[in-house]
């Protein structure tokens, strides 16, 4: 940790934002002193399969305009996570408890700590664009 400051850090595509993101938001920053965020590109979205609403400069604005965020980050790929942890000097990296089970973030627990949060129950963007394709 530098200068006492607890640096905490995040991922997410954080598309059609919703009270779930900003609860999830509010609850890493308030485990540190630094909320970091990094948003998936559209570029990275493609690679996991994902389609965002709005461009990656979209979201990245929306989020980095949340009181509870210091600093927004592109996120472009699996792998950055651990040089992020290294470069930003994060203390915590913080996700939503659905990537608990991910091997992807079982060796960060060497660099930082882990935390999974709970998620908001009965949201999802998912669910808002199923809801509103078929119109409700």
């Amino acid at each position: 940790m530098r200068e006492g400051k607890r640096r905490i850090l995040t991922y997410g595509t954080f598309d059609l934002l919703h009270v779930g993101h900003v609860r999830l938001l509010q609850r890493a920053a308030a485990l540190g002193d630094e909320l970091i965020v990094g948003v998936s590109t559209d570029d990275f979205n493609s690679i996991k399969g994902k389609s965002a609403q709005y461009p990656y400069q979209d979201r990245a604005e929306i989020v980095a305009a949340l009181t509870c965020v210091d600093e927004v980050i592109a996120e472009e790929n699996w792998e950055q996570k651990a040089d992020d942890i290294r470069r930003l000097d994060i203390d915590a990296l913080v996700m939503g408890s659905d990537w608990e089970d991910d091997e992807r973030f079982a060796h960060l627990c060497d660099l930082c700590e882990l935390v999974f949060l709970p998620r908001t129950e009965g949201i999802s963007t998912t669910s808002i664009k199923d809801d509103l394709s078929k119109g409700a």
